[in-house]
C-alpha cells in the first residue's frame, strides 16, 4: 500500500497567523522593558476590528498596544482589555512551578535538513516563496505519495491562476523537489481568484493554527497555543525544551526520528512526565534541568524574540536557540 502525508502552511498575513504576531508582538514589547513579565495576551481579529485580551503583570510602561496592532493588522478599530495575572496562578510560577499542567511533545527527524517531517518542509518552502511574491494572505498545501509529491494546493490574495501556477512550476524546480510526473495535479486558486483577504475577508483568532506552528499532522500535540505567552508557561517552554532534547537525541544516537514528552503540574517545578522515543524504543530524560527555571535559562528565553515564531513554525528556524 502506498504511503500518504500531507501538511498545509499559511502566510504571516492569514488572519489567524495576524492574532498570533499581535500577541508575541505585545509579548516582546513587554519582555523588552521587564524580562520577567507576566503575560499571556491573545487576540481575535476580523473586519476592521481587533480585541486584544488576556493578564499583563509587568513592570513595563508606554507600552502602545494599539500602535502595535495597526502596525501588523492595518487601520483597525483596536479594543483593549487586559487584566493582570491570577494571584493564585502567580503564587506556584513564584515559586519556580509551571503556569498550569500540560502535556508537551517535542519531535525530531533525520528526514530534513531542518529535522522536521518532509512534508511540513516543502509545504512552509513554498508557501514562503509564493509570499515573497504576494506579500498577502495566502495558504499552501503538499501531498506526499512515497515521498514524492503528487498534490499541491496553493491559494494566494491578489494572485491570478496562471501566474500563480507558473511560480509554483518555478519552485518545483528550483527546490529540485521529487515529483511523480504522471500523478503530479496543481490545485491553484480552487475557488477562483481573489482580492478580499485577511481580516477583511475573514476572522482569526491567536492559537488557531497549532499543527502549522507544530509538526504538521501525523505527530501528536499536546500542550497549548504558543503566542502571547510568556515563558514560565510550560506549554510554550517546555515545547521548546522538549524539541531541544529530540534534536539532541537525534544526533546522538543517529536516530532516524525521536519523540520527547513531558508533563506538568500547575505549580509544580519538576516533569511528571519526561521520556524520549528513540526509533520505538523508549527510555528516561535525562541530563537535563526540566524545571521551568531551568528551561527558561538554558534556552535564554526571557528574551524580546517571539513575534518571529508567530510567521511560519516555532521549529526548524537555525535563529532559534532550541534549534541548536
Amino acid at each position: 500500500m502506498p504511503t500518504y502525508r500531507t501538511a498545509e502552511s499559511v502566510s504571516p498575513r492569514h488572519p489567524d497567523k495576524i492574532c498570533d504576531r499581535i500577541s508575541d508582538a505585545i509579548l516582546d514589547a513587554h519582555l523588552s522593558q521587564d524580562p520577567v513579565a507576566r503575560v499571556a495576551v491573545d487576540v481575535a481579529g476580523g473586519h476592521g476590528k481587533v480585541f486584544v485580551t488576556g493578564e499583563a503583570t509587568s513592570k513595563a510602561k508606554r507600552i502602545d498596544i494599539e500602535a502595535i496592532v495597526k502596525r501588523i493588522a492595518g487601520d483597525v478599530e483596536v479594543i483593549v482589555h487586559l487584566a493582570e495575572q491570577s494571584p493564585e496562578i502567580a503564587y506556584g510560577v513564584d515559586a519556580g512551578g509551571a503556569g498550569d499542567q500540560g502535556i508537551m511533545v517535542g519531535y525530531a527527524s533525520n528526514e530534513t535538513p531542518e529535522f522536521l517531517p518532509l512534508e511540513v518542509v516543502l509545504a512552509r518552502k513554498l508557501n514562503q516563496y509564493l509570499y515573497e511574491r504576494w506579500p498577502h494572505d495566502g495558504k499552501t498545501q503538499v501531498t506526499l505519495k512515497d515521498g514524492a509529491v503528487t498534490s499541491i494546493v496553493a491559494s494566494f490574495q491578489f494572485a491570478t491562476k496562471d501566474k500563480l501556477a507558473q511560480a509554483v512550476r518555478d519552485w518545483i524546480l528550483a527546490e529540485d523537489v521529487l515529483v511523480n510526473p504522471a500523478e503530479l495535479k496543481l490545485h491553484i486558486n480552487p475557488a477562483g481568484d481573489w482580492i478580499l483577504g485577511g481580516f477583511d475577508a475573514d476572522a482569526g483568532l491567536t492559537g488557531r493554527k497549532l499543527v502549522v506552528d507544530n509538526y504538521g499532522p501525523r505527530i501528536p500535540v499536546g500542550g497549548g497555543a504558543f503566542s502571547g505567552k510568556d515563558p514560565s508557561k510550560v506549554d510554550r517552554s517546555a515545547a521548546y525544551a522538549a524539541r531541544k532534547i529530540a534534536i539532541d537525541y537525534l544526533k546522538q544516537h543517529g536516530a532516524k526520528e525521536v519523540y520527547v514528552f513531558l508533563a506538568y503540574a500547575i505549580g509544580y517545578n519538576q516533569p511528571l512526565e519526561a521520556t524520549v522515543v528513540i526509533d520505538g524504543r523508549e527510555e528516561i530524560v535525562e541530563g537535563y534541568d526540566l524545571t521551568p527555571n531551568g528551561i527558561i535559562t538554558a534556552l535564554n528565553l526571557k528574551q524580546p524574540i517571539y513575534e518571529k515564531t508567530a510567521e511560519y513554525g516555532h521549529f526548524g528556524h537555525d535563529s532559534f536557540n532550541w534549534e541548536q
